[in-house]
Formats: structure tokens, C-alpha cells, sequence
């Protein structure tokens, strides 16, 4: 069991792959603010959405302060699969559907700049980070001896026309069987997404964080929550002013929330998806295999790719896996990933790192990046829809682009303000009724009592005579208690056992095993409600 202060660096029990070849002590490191300052932006989160929009800013001129309720890159950059890619999730025809052709290709040369743009600044700024320019395969989720395995073939290719169509690079080769797919699983035919990238996230930000640290115009503050945002003036907005948990206030004229979560109540969040999703990196033979990226077109999807381990061996990373935030149990989601690589690469050898993340899918399939909603000088980005990291780094240059009033023609795409199509009033009135059932919890009990609590989990108390607790018990057999409801809107949490970590089922905040919050919308942590519960928190805050 980790210690109180490793969900500082991460957002979870167990660690990526990442952390191989670039480990937690190899980031930057930097001092919490202690005083009231003034800059041109403030930018709220230090993972690749924030990084990213600093980078930009700083490059043209602007005086930028970032500041990080953890430390750097402890939030979902860390734990993502790391690929770069223009291939949606999102079908390009449902997105053409909900929101029109221009749209679409907005999302489709913005996630093609993003993925390019990487490999730009990596090369310009000499950053080893094992960027590659490689092939994505879109494969069925069937064997091609069963007739549906026809039907999703036609799905991808009606896809992939319409992607030509908005300007990407695709082809299709029947009958292709990938290099190293040498198990009895015959699923043959490719969908194929040419020009795409893959990269090691971590090295790349870290990267342009020690570019960053060099530059006089940039300052980071890390272990410095923000408490709220405020835009001041009678009638127009005249600065904004960022308050911090521990008093401070950092005063800019424009503040950019890249919190993967906006931290307020709902709007935007009640536009949204919160998913789990779960990775595997299983050791395979260096040299067996072809380097690409494979989607296949199951629900949840299988998606794959490989990065380096060692002289001998490279690694074979695959997720799925995905559900609703505190809606299931996570048993059996590694094994089946595992299963799955094992039936299809018959060399792949020994799993070395397991890990879960969070995917926070936009109802209406397009990201918000912009202006936030009732705001002038306060920008958000959120809405990832599986693709965090091309959105991150797009982002950056939109948000940019908007502070200095440049004209960018991806902008109305992804405005937050937009009104969601009618097409999916619908399944935001099933979303929300889906999120009101979760609110049931408050009548349920996880555990009969703190004894049968098992030493090393965590489950939600629920005394009939007092409120919800989330009680959690430590190696050593002791008790810390902490109340059950999120800050955010009052919903109990669930204990995730994969993670040891309290996830709200209603809009997906999280909270260590000790009540740190480490995923919004929820703005603070669990409250304690006993010593050692205050005690452990306090521990893992100030380490």
C-alpha cells in the first residue's frame, strides 16, 4: 500500500507505464506560492491542457503563472494510454450529423495539427520522447468468419470516406493481417488512419517544463489550490482575480481553468460523461511486432499500442475496460485486457504495470475549449471524449489564439457557449436521470460495520441516525473516517478498490484513500471525520 503523499504524484494506488523511464523524482519540482502576485493569465492545472497553454502564451510574450493543486502531471496526463491521434472516437458521420461538416473538420485538422505539433516543438526544443509518426488500424471487434464482422467493416470504411472527405489521410486494405497478430483470432481487414503519432507523454512534458522554468515571463506554483475564480468591474471585467486555498490571490487579466474538470457546479459538468478506463503494459519480444495503433470497434473498444521497456523487450499497451465512475465494480477488467493480448500476440510476456484513468466524455461529442459559459476573461478545456491529449495540445493554441484575439477557425466548434443540437436532448435528459438514480446511495450501506472492514479497503458506512461516512483501513489495521458526501453536489462516494480511491458516482470527482481531492468538478477534499482521518490527510497534504 502506497504511502498518504504518492497520490501528490498520481491520481491513483497503482502506477502507468510512464513512470519506467521517466519516474516521479525526474519531474520538476516547484515551491507553493506564499504571497499575492500579478501577471498577464493564470493558468489553473499543470497537465498537458495546462502546459500546453502556457507554452503558447509564453512563447508570445505573455507574463504566465500555472499553478497545481498537486504537483505536475499528477492528474490524468500521467495515466493515459499516450497516443496522438486523429481518429475519434467519435464516428466523423456523427459528427457531421450533430453538428454539421465545417464542425467535423474543424475536429479533424485540429487533432492532425495537435498530433504534428508534438513531434514540431519536441524536434525544435530537442526533447527525446520517443515520438513516432505511425499508422492507426481500425479493425472489427469480430473474427472475420462471423457475418458481423462484415457490418463493422462497413461502418469503418462509410467512416473513413467521410474523413477523406474532411481532409485526412486514410485508406483501406482487405485482408491485411498486422506484423506480430500471430494467435488463432482471425480478424483481418484494416481501416487505416495514415500520419498519425505516438509519443511518451511524460517525457515530452517534462520537457517543456524545464523549457518553461528557463523563460522570465513564467512562474509555477505547485501544492496551491485554487479556491475560486472572480472577474472584477462594474459593468466590464477589469481583472480576474484567482484565490488560493491558503489566501492568496493572483490577480491577471485572463484565467484558464485546464483542470480536466471545470471546478464549479454544472453547466458544462452536467455535460458530461465520466468514464473509468483500464491499461495493461504487457512485456513483447522488440522487432515481432508492427508499431501502430489498433482500435477495434467493440462497446467498450479495445485500443493498443506499443513503447519502450528495455534492450530485450518493448511494451504492448492495451485498454478498455471502460464504465461509468462509481456505477461498477472494477473486478476482472485487467484480466480480461490481458486475455485478450494473450489470444492474439502469442510472444507478449509478462504484465509489468497495471493502472486505471478517467476519459470525461462531452454528450454532444465535441471538446469545450473556450470562454467558459456567463464569462469574459475566464477559459476552460474540458470535455476529452477519449482524446486528451490531442485536445490538450490543440487547446493550447485556441485558448492562446482567443486571449490575443487572433481569429482561429476551430473556435465556434468547440465553443463552450454553443447550445448542445437537438439530436441530443435525448440522451442528456437519459444522462441526467441515469446521475439522479446514483443519488439512491444515500439510503444504502457498503459495509455492516467498521470490524468487517478487511485491512487495506475502504467502504461507505451508513448509520441510520447520522450521515454517510467513508470509513478506510490502513495496513496496520487502522481506522480513518472521513464524510461520505462529495463537497461538489452531496453525493455519497464509492470505494474504488482498483485505485483505492472514493469516486463520486454523480459527476466523477475523486478523492485519495485520505479525502485529498484529485478530480473535479468538486473544488475540496473529503471532510475528516475523525482524528486519524485528519491526521492522514494532513500528512499526505504537507509531505
Amino acid at each position: 500500500m502506497s504511502q498518504p503523499q504518492h497520490f501528490m504524484d498520481t491520481s491513483g494506488e497503482l502506477d502507468a507505464v510512464w513512470i519506467h523511464k521517466e519516474p516521479y523524482s525526474n519531474r520538476p519540482h516547484f515551491s507553493k506560492l506564499n504571497k499575492d502576485i500579478k501577471v498577464d493569465v493564470c493558468v489553473i492545472g499543470a497537465g498537458i491542457s495546462g502546459i500546453s497553454t502556457a507554452y503558447e502564451l509564453v512563447s508570445r510574450g505573455l507574463k504566465v503563472a500555472m499553478i497545481e493543486a498537486r504537483e505536475v502531471l499528477s492528474g490524468e496526463t500521467g495515466r493515459t494510454s499516450g497516443h496522438l491521434s486523429s481518429a475519434l472516437d467519435a464516428s466523423y458521420i456523427d459528427i457531421v450529423k450533430k453538428h454539421g461538416k465545417d464542425a467535423a473538420k474543424s475536429a479533424a485538422s485540429s487533432h492532425q495539427w495537435a498530433l504534428k505539433h508534438v513531434g514540431e516543438v519536441s524536434k525544435q526544443l530537442g526533447i527525446e520522447c520517443e515520438y513516432k509518426v505511425i499508422p492507426d488500424y481500425e479493425i472489427s471487434q469480430y473474427e472475420k468468419s462471423d457475418p458481423k464482422h462484415e457490418d463493422d467493416m462497413k461502418e469503418i470504411q462509410e467512416d473513413l470516406k467521410m474523413a477523406k472527405e474532411l481532409g485526412l489521410a486514410v485508406s483501406y486494405k482487405p485482408d491485411y493481417a498486422i506484423k506480430g497478430w500471430d494467435g488463432k483470432v482471425d480478424q483481418r481487414d484494416v481501416g487505416i488512419y495514415e500520419e498519425q503519432a505516438t509519443f511518451h507523454p511524460t517525457m515530452y512534458l517534462v520537457g517543456l517544463l524545464k523549457w518553461l522554468a528557463k523563460q522570465p515571463n513564467f512562474e509555477c506554483y505547485t501544492r496551491t489550490r485554487m479556491l475560486n475564480i472572480e472577474e472584477k468591474g462594474l459593468l466590464t471585467t477589469k481583472e480576474v482575480q484567482v484565490s488560493t486555498l491558503d489566501g492568496n490571490t493572483i490577480t491577471c487579466k485572463d484565467a484558464v481553468e485546464a483542470t480536466c474538470i471545470p471546478l464549479q457546479k454544472l453547466s458544462i459538468v452536467a455535460q458530461m460523461e465520466y468514464f473509468r478506463t483500464y491499461c495493461i503494459a504487457i512485456r513483447i519480444p522488440r522487432g515481432s511486432y508492427e508499431d501502430c495503433l489498433i482500435n477495434d470497434q467493440a462497446d467498450p473498444y479495445h485500443y493498443i499500442r506499443f513503447t519502450g521497456c528495455d534492450d530485450k523487450d518493448d511494451y504492448l499497451v492495451i485498454g478498455g475496460g471502460d464504465h461509468k465512475v462509481g456505477q461498477e465494480e472494477e473486478d476482472g477488467r485487467f484480466a480480461e485486457l490481458e486475455s485478450w493480448v494473450r489470444e492474439r500476440y502469442t510472444q507478449a510476456g509478462s504484465v509489468d504495470y497495471k493502472w486505471s484513468g478517467q476519459v470525461n466524455d462531452s454528450v454532444d461529442l465535441m471538446h469545450f475549449i473556450g470562454l467558459n459559459q456567463g464569462k469574459s476573461h475566464t477559459y476552460v478545456i474540458t470535455g476529452d471524449t477519449g482524446h486528451g491529449l490531442t485536445m490538450g495540445v490543440l487547446a493550447g493554441k485556441l485558448v492562446a489564439d482567443e486571449i490575443q484575439g487572433v481569429e482561429n477557425p476551430w473556435g465556434s466548434a468547440y465553443n463552450p457557449k454553443r447550445l448542445p443540437p437537438l439530436s441530443t436532448i435525448p440522451s442528456m435528459i437519459a444522462h441526467d436521470v441515469q446521475i439522479n438514480m446514483q443519488y439512491k446511495r444515500f439510503a444504502q450501506s457498503d459495509i455492516p460495520d467498521i470490524e468487517s472492514l478487511p485491512i487495506g479497503e475502504g467502504g461507505v458506512l451508513n448509520p441510520k441516525t447520522k450521515k454517510p461516512l467513508a470509513v478506510y483501513k490502513d495496513d496496520q489495521g487502522k481506522v480513518h473516517q472521513f464524510s461520505a458526501l462529495c463537497p461538489h453536489l452531496q453525493g455519497v462516494v464509492c470505494w474504488n478498490k482498483t485505485e483505492k480511491s472514493w469516486d463520486c458516482p454523480i459527476h466523477g470527482s475523486r478523492f485519495s484513500k485520505d479525502g485529498v481531492q484529485i478530480m473535479g468538478p468538486s473544488k475540496a477534499g473529503l471532510s475528516p471525520a475523525d482524528e486519524s482521518g485528519e491526521a492522514a490527510q494532513q500528512q499526505a497534504i504537507k509531505a
